[in-house]
């Protein structure tokens, strides 16, 4: 059996006159025009519990796009059971059989669905066309196909057997469930962190964000459609503290596979480290969690492409994604000239609802965000160590608006160049020229976090400097491009430190973690006398 070779999906452009800009904008037409209700799915049945929320449009928060029912300890205990169930035969399918489900499930979104997909992305998370795009379809389905190919090179990966004996290793899936906690801002990510574990045999609690039930929700009637079988994959949304309390205290939990804020994961690590005497196994924890991402510009770099790299890097999708650039450092002979650059393109950006293509921005994701970036610009006006250079004009009237900010801080340890703000909102700090090696040393010590950064410099001995200095950095580290955009394939996914496990979604990485090995020695003629030759008389 030899598995499909991966290519990842080409993105379309939705240009003018393209038959995609017209079959999306009947999709979001269609789904702008309906109401639905979003059970649960545990064991393959549709659960309602009747403690219920809504799913709005970010941009258009008046607007109910579903009504979805929480799960409570005792819908969690359910699909517990449900997935320890499941596991017994999954477990024992044929990689070939799981594998045609997960081709069949990328080949739909691919296809029949993909509108769908990618409308219902842009209308639950305020997405553009391009952003949805690359997310909900591409790289969703580059997960699929590519996680396909990573299983097949771990289990061809067999070892020496000499003359006499066939050695084997038998990649066996986990002992227990797998818990998935996916976050809002990518569609793709609550698509791998269920369906990774589960190609690998295992089988899946996913919990997703509550912001984004309805996207997630579609995701997960897209693998029902593949012949996903019932309770591998049990779709439990619900309120983060009683469906966590209730996973965490189950001897059965063999894993948990994560993305969100850096204190949620350690919270979830300290109980399990609390739990441990009472597990079967112990679990395997591998997360992606918070960033602070910079770009370090040298007095050689193109400021054109710096300033481009900047809007794109780090306000697109308002700035809600793990990598997005955050902390700028500008030598003091570009500052100028880069600056004034930022700020004219800065305010030529529109904003808006995404269903009107000329928008490059849509909203922020919920009242909560808004309050906590606003608190940030605000703070920033008022403190003598930053100024607001341009942008953090707000409405929340109609969707949670936020244009974007760029502050100069007159600090290197200023808040905005510390801590994680999720939001369209990018610090610069000024260097002396003069103070390259010495300011690739600040970068390195300001945040806890490490997951993207860049360099931006023609001066070739300069990009080695800061490879070099910022090695343990970033577990993402481009050259003379934005930070974010991690492809599938191309450039696996994760941080160190405070960011993460660093166990690299979309990569083979990632995927040994979801299995455990057994060794297995056959030795065709067995020996038939325990005596060695040594022992024999001289």
């Amino acid at each position: 059996m030899k598995v499909p070779r991966p290519v990842n999906l080409p993105v379309r452009s939705f240009a003018p006159g393209t038959p995609e800009r017209d079959s999306l904008r009947k999709s979001l037409a269609r789904q702008s025009n309906r109401q639905i209700e979003i059970p649960l799915i545990i064991g393959g049945k549709q659960v309602r519990t009747g403690n219920t929320s809504t799913a709005v449009m970010p941009h258009r928060h008046a607007h109910v796009l579903a009504t979805w029912h929480k799960a409570g300890p005792p819908e969690v205990q359910d699909a517990i059971k449900a997935a320890l169930e499941a596991r017994r035969e999954w477990a024992s399918w044929k990689f070939e059989d799981r594998v045609a489900v997960f081709l069949r499930a990328a080949e739909l979104m691919a296809t029949v669905r993909r509108d769908e997909l990618n409308a219902a992305t842009m209308l639950n998370q305020s997405k553009t066309p391009h952003q949805s795009e690359i997310d909900a379809v591409c790289e969703s389905i580059d997960f699929l196909r590519f996680n396909v190919h990573f299983a097949d090179r771990i289990y061809r990966d067999q070892p020496i057997s000499p003359a006499g004996m066939w050695n084997q290793m038998d990649y066996r899936p986990l002992e227990g469930f797998v818990f998935a906690v996916t976050p809002f801002n990518f569609t793709a990510i609550a698509v791998n962190l269920p369906t990774a574990p589960a190609l690998l045999g295992n089988t899946v609690i996913w919990k997703c964000a509550s912001s984004t039930v309805y996207s997630n929700y579609c995701m997960a009637r897209v693998f029902e459609e593949a012949g996903l079988p019932p309770g591998v994959i049990n779709f439990v949304p619900g309120d983060a503290k009683p469906i966590s309390d209730a996973v965490l205290a189950h001897p059965q939990l063999a894993g948990i596979h994560f993305t969100g804020s850096t204190e949620v994961f350690r919270s979830m690590w300290l109980k399990i480290g609390e739990n441990i005497a009472s597990y079967r196994n112990y679990p395997r924890l591998v997360g992606e969690t918070g960033g602070k991402d910079f770009a370090i510009v040298h007095a050689s770099a193109d400021t054109e492409a710096v300033s481009t790299a900047v809007v794109r890097g780090g306000y697109e999708f308002q700035g809600q994604k793990c990598s997005a650039l955050s902390r700028l450092y500008v030598p003091d002979s570009l500052w100028p000239k880069l600056r004034d650059r930022i700020a004219d393109s800065l305010q030529s950006i529109r904003m808006g609802d995404v269903a009107d293509f000329s928008n490059f921005m849509g909203a922020v994701i919920d009242a909560k965000a808004y309050a906590k970036i606003s608190a940030y610009v605000d703070a920033a006006r008022s403190s003598p160590d930053a100024a607001v250079l341009c942008g953090g004009d707000r409405d929340d009237s109609i969707g949670y608006f936020i244009r974007p900010v760029l502050i100069h801080a007159k600090k290197p340890d200023y808040r905005t160049m510390t801590e994680e703000i999720f939001g369209p909102v990018v610090t610069a700090y000024v260097y002396p020229v003069k103070e390259w090696q010495a300011t690739l040393e600040l970068i390195d010590n300001t945040s806890p976090y490490a997951l993207t950064g860049a360099v931006f410099a023609t001066d070739r001995r300069a990009i080695d400097q800061a490879r070099t200095t910022l090695r343990f950095a970033a577990g993402n580290f481009y050259i003379n491009d934005k930070p974010t955009g991690a492809v599938v394939g191309q450039q696996p996914f994760g941080g160190a430190r405070a960011s993460g496990t660093n166990d690299k979604a979309g990569s083979m990485m990632n995927l040994l973690r979801w299995v455990s090995a057994r060794a297995i020695k056959e030795t065709f003629v067995s020996p038939s006398d325990y005596r060695y030759p040594f022992m024999q008389s001289d």
